[in-house]
């Protein structure tokens, strides 16, 4: 796709605005769970439902949302949803029942599972592979952290006044952003058929069986042994068939092969850990801050304002850092900080002042600038462009699917302390804490094990670039043309 550096920019920063909007719509709606807690009369297991409703729709159906985007276009898998999303967000604000509210973020999370992945597949068949990808990438995942540190502060002065402008306040940018998108997001270059061939049956798979992977995580919690390890039995049986169906069928949904991508799988497995512990973490925090303190939905905002770090220094320093040292090393590193930040935390006092929370809340802002968008890079880079959005819903498969498991595992460890005698909700929230804290140190395992693994000069051999790789990026058939994308994951 040939386009001049303006209007790329101008498409870029189209797109960061859709992803803006996600982050602001989740930073907004977490300091809002206890006002919503009251006045629709949650449980704790039903509030946890409100933020993983969302969660449940953007990880079920991530990979046939990608998909989707390689199949019928990036343009229309990212406009339409857009507007579904803009509407059933607004919804939200008009709950009089806790499954109501529960039930629009499951569709706004739908929504988000086809834009994501097209919104990322967008940016990797535009933008030339090397540093002006990798840039837009950078400055792509940074805004959505900027979105998610906003909303944390937009969403305390909301929920000040009434906790469901947090869903009607978003409607006029969302709004903006969808007409500003309609002329800047390019038709896809490629011709397509008429009626793409489509892997119905490896669709509705796959989909079921991950619904039914992530609600095994949520319900874990708060569901009889028996029913969770038959709703896991069933996910892991239909994934058994979902493969079959694969190797099989002439168009698959997913192409197996794309599994042989160690870069893809081990960025998966990273993302998913790490994004467990930072939800986990930040769900602590707020009921920690806000329930037990009892400060304010504004003073709860302010105070986490400092994870919102990532959104100055992801498209800033991380793009530095990454030339210097190379993705491997700056994620390990961000991994590193996010045990530190998180260990800090666990003995939590009940008297603590900010101060001494304050190193934990940055360490972790700042692990998110240095891990997020590498990964995001890392998983996409060398994947063929007809598979860009297969790619991304790979890993945000990941990204929600740890989310999920993040909030359950905490929730989990909560109820099983505060059950406990004698129980006391400090007690609890010490507990808890060792989630986000052995996740992200199974993360780093798994990095520095990455790194190991490599053997110096394969990958400038082969053209290929694992993730312990520190040599420049832009490699392979995308960087030499200034187009399209470098593929070591080629088509069986």
């Amino acid at each position: 796709m040939s386009r001049s550096a303006a209007p790329s920019w101008a498409l870029l920063l189209v797109l960061c605005g859709a992803i803006f909007l996600e982050g602001i719509d989740i930073g907004m709606l977490n300091v809002a769970l206890p006002p919503i807690r009251a006045e629709l009369g949650l449980t704790t297991g039903e509030l946890q439902w409100v933020m993983s409703g969302y969660v449940l729709g953007y990880g079920g159906f991530m990979l046939l949302g990608g998909r989707a985007a390689d199949l019928f276009g990036r343009r229309r898998m990212f406009l339409v949803p857009l507007a579904v999303f803009l509407v059933f967000s607004g919804l939200g604000g008009l709950a009089t029942e806790g499954w109501m509210l529960i039930a629009a973020r499951c569709v706004t999370g739908v929504c988000a599972a086809f834009m994501a992945p097209a919104g990322l597949s967008i940016i990797t068949t535009t933008f030339p592979a090397g540093p002006r990808r990798e840039r837009a990438l950078l400055v792509y995942s940074g805004t959505a952290g900027g979105g998610f540190s906003i909303g944390l502060v937009a969403g305390g002065l909301l929920t000040a006044a009434d906790w469901r402008w947090v869903f009607f306040a978003p409607i006029v940018p969302a709004l903006l952003v969808l007409l500003a998108a309609l002329p800047l997001v390019p038709k896809d270059s490629a011709p397509r058929q008429p009626r793409p061939r489509v892997d119905v049956a490896g669709a509705i798979t796959v989909s079921v069986a991950v619904l039914l992977l992530v609600m095994t995580v949520e319900r874990a919690a708060h569901a009889t042994a028996l029913r969770t390890t038959g709703t896991l039995v069933t996910a892991l049986a239909l994934l058994a068939v979902f493969v079959t169906i694969e190797r099989r069928t002439a168009t698959p949904l997913v192409r197996l092969g794309i599994l042989r991508s160690r870069p893809l799988v081990r960025a998966g497995a990273m993302g998913l850990l790490f994004t467990a512990a930072f939800f986990g973490f930040q769900f602590l925090a707020v009921l920690y801050l806000q329930e037990f303190r009892g400060w304010s939905a504004a003073e709860t905002s302010f105070a986490l304002l400092a994870m919102g770090a990532d959104a100055v220094l992801a498209p800033t320093l991380t793009p530095r850092l990454v030339r210097r040292f190379g993705h491997a090393r700056v994620i390990v590193a961000g991994l590193l900080l996010a045990a530190l930040g998180y260990a800090l935390f666990l003995p939590v006092g009940a008297d603590w002042t900010y101060a001494a929370m304050f190193p934990s809340l940055l360490l972790v802002g700042i692990a998110f600038a240095l891990v997020y968008g590498p990964l995001a890079i890392v998983a996409t880079d060398r994947v063929a462009a007809g598979e860009q959005g297969l790619a991304g819903g790979l890993l945000y498969t990941s990204f929600q699917f740890g989310a999920a498991f993040g909030l359950s595992a905490v929730t989990a460890v909560i109820t099983a302390a505060g059950s406990g005698a004698p129980a006391t909700p400090l007690g609890s929230y010490r507990a808890g804490l060792i989630v986000p804290t052995a996740a992200v140190v199974i993360a780093l395992l798994i990095g520095v094990l990455g790194m190991r693994e490599r053997r110096p000069g394969r990958a400038v051999r082969s053209g290929q670039r694992a993730i312990g790789s520190t040599e420049p990026v832009g490699t392979g058939a995308g960087a030499g043309s200034g187009t399209g994308t470098g593929s070591v994951t080629r088509p069986e």
